[in-house]
């Protein structure tokens, strides 16, 4: 398992992603800038590229986190874009491609007025 969601992680704050309607984190960067993250998601850092891999820093701002290959442990973060049941995106990774239908089924029952519900732990291929 590589993909954790986890308690609001602070720092940012969230919005509704005018695309699919589910929330999004906006984040400020270490660069001053901002950043809109799938909200409390940590994905082993191994799992994602690079120059897709965001990391919190002690301070709650983000910053890409490039190191190759990373620490076993460390934890990342994704934009919320990469996520979005609304965008259309080539299969970049498999966990992914999951991510993004439990993001499209949550948004449909959202829309259909049922509670949000995340689940506790997700279970997606490892594809590292």
């Amino acid at each position: 398992m590589g993909v954790d969601r986890v308690p609001q992680l602070g720092g940012g704050h969230v919005h509704m992603c005018p695309v699919c309607g589910l929330p999004q984190e906006r984040v400020p960067t270490l660069d001053h800038d901002w950043v809109m993250l799938e909200p409390d998601l940590q994905v082993l850092a191994h799992l994602v590229p690079a120059d897709h891999r965001w990391i919190t820093l002690s301070d709650g701002r983000v910053t890409v986190y490039g190191v190759w290959p990373p620490d076993p442990s460390q934890r990342c973060r994704i934009e919320h874009r990469l996520a979005c049941s609304g965008q259309r995106l080539p299969d970049l990774w498999p966990w992914l491609s999951a991510l993004r239908q439990e993001n499209r089924r949550r948004a449909e029952r959202l829309a259909a007025g049922e509670p949000a519900q995340v689940p506790a732990e997700m279970e997606l291929p490892d594809a590292g």
